[in-house]
């Protein structure tokens, strides 16, 4: 999403047009009179904010539950709801740039944060100089979202400040309890069984949080399909290191995560969660997390 399409054209000027209805950009009701309206990019970004932000803020997403935040395309209903909002919320490090600077080319006075920008340079993981953008799965990093979304929170609103810190420690205190419980569950995997092969590299971070070895990945990017010779060496890597899973993504096809399991015996996992929530149980990243950690647990033995 890179390039300006017709579709973005189009929601550029909606949003313009329905910030001009408001008189002049932002919304107009004050804090206090009603809850805080929040937009985030993602589901997941969105449950971290709803976690701090309690019954003081009103939070949607940007792009729908079981959507590919890295290839979504808004159509002007998706993302008129900027033009009201307070508070945009995105993860920033490279994975939906496109999405916030539809906001900013709106003329919408909302603040924008980046929750990303609170993981510490020394914990990014880089890829061809770039930051791999997926830090909120690991639990420790995801507590740092949280208190960079109170922050941001108690600034709109400071007479809640107090509260809104109050609950990103809460926040942080369940991530903390989650990640001992997650490896726990992982303790009962063998140290030469933790490998698995992704579909697009959403589990760096993950993968470092819970010990575990990232063989490669279907593909370099989403929407992106590999060569021959691109599967092939893949392929030849899971033979040589006898990588146990091939994990996959709800919001994906599995079909190729099928393809290169058939040439290597190793097991499918189609259905993690990554970039988005799902129906309950997986309707919060901690959802999402015990969820993941279960299916890849039974699938490594």
């Amino acid at each position: 999403m890179t390039a300006r399409t017709p579709v973005t054209v189009l929601v550029v000027a909606v949003l313009a047009a329905a910030v001009a209805a408001c008189g002049g950009g932002g919304p107009s009701s004050p804090a206090g009179s009603g809850p805080i309206p929040v937009v985030a990019t993602t589901t997941v970004l969105a449950d971290i904010v709803a976690r701090v932000g309690g019954n003081r803020v009103s939070v949607t997403s940007i792009v729908p539950k079981g959507g590919e935040v890295h290839t979504f395309d808004p159509s002007p209903q998706d993302v008129a709801k900027v033009a009201s909002a307070r508070l945009i919320v995105a993860n920033g490090l490279g994975l939906d740039d496109a999405l916030t600077q539809l906001a900013r080319d709106s003329g919408t006075s909302a603040t924008i944060v980046a929750l990303g920008d609170a993981v510490p340079a020394s914990d990014l993981i880089l890829e061809d100089g770039r930051p791999n953008p997926h830090a909120w799965l690991d639990p420790n990093l995801a507590a740092a979202y949280g208190r960079t979304a109170a922050e941001a929170l108690g600034r709109i609103d400071p007479a809640s400040s107090a509260a809104y810190a109050t609950n990103a420690e809460a926040f942080a205190t369940e991530m903390a309890a989650l990640d001992h419980e997650l490896q726990g569950k992982f303790a009962a995997v063998p140290p030469a069984n933790r490998k698995i092969v992704s579909f697009h590299d959403a589990l760096p971070y993950f993968a470092r949080a819970f010990d575990l070895e990232s063989v490669g990945s279907i593909v370099s990017a989403p929407g992106q399909d590999p060569s021959a010779g691109e599967l092939a060496a893949l392929i030849d890597a899971i033979r040589a290191s006898g990588a146990r899973a091939v994990v996959s993504e709800v919001q994906f096809s599995d079909e190729l995560a099928r393809t290169v399991a058939a040439e290597t015996g190793a097991t499918v996992i189609g259905d993690l969660y990554t970039d988005t929530v799902g129906d309950p149980p997986v309707d919060t990243l901690a959802g999402i997390l015990r969820y993941d950690v279960d299916r890849i647990v039974a699938a490594l033995g």
